[in-house]
């Protein structure tokens, strides 16, 4: 009788360990959903597009590609945008923004200040979130003529068929 005292301690055993586990995790979702509802504070990198350039030039960026957008909002908001996938990229309509001169640039070098651009990302992502800044707080690039790209790149080019 020993032995069959002993299993069934050891069933019952089992069945509380499962019954444990299986309550914490019953917490574990609850807390989570529960945390979703309150305000947090991310990062999304979001790929930068240039739009309305001026007619013959072209926009030559070199950095950066992408831009972090800390943004602030419900843990539901910036999970959604996070799990949705999408990386369309913000659009910067060239035409709308107020962007300088880079001071004593001998080339067309133009620079935008990337804080007067929070709203409009804001309206682009279509966000329940607040965008508390953007780094880089600065976007450098170059207005060129479209022949001049085509140049440049076959100088690189012919640069490198001559180093082989």
């Amino acid at each position: 009788m020993n032995n069959d005292s002993g299993s069934g301690k050891k069933r019952n055993t089992n069945r509380d360990v499962f019954v444990f586990a299986f309550f914490v995790l019953i917490s574990f979702i609850f807390w989570y959903l529960n945390s979703l509802d309150k305000e947090v504070e991310a990062t999304i990198r979001l790929p930068v597009r240039y739009t309305n350039i001026p007619r013959g030039r072209i926009v030559s960026a070199e950095d950066p590609e992408r831009l972090n957008l800390y943004v602030k909002g419900t843990g539901s908001a910036v999970l959604r945008r996070k799990m949705s996938g999408r990386k369309n990229p913000v659009t910067i309509d060239i035409s709308k923004v107020n962007y300088k001169r880079v001071p004593g640039s001998k080339e067309p070098d133009y620079y935008i200040i990337t804080s007067s651009l929070s709203r409009s990302f804001r309206v682009q992502l279509r966000s329940e979130f607040e965008i508390t800044s953007v780094k880089p707080d600065t976007l450098f690039f170059r207005l060129q003529r479209a022949d001049e790209k085509t140049d440049s790149e076959n100088r690189k080019a012919s640069q490198k068929q001559n180093k082989s």
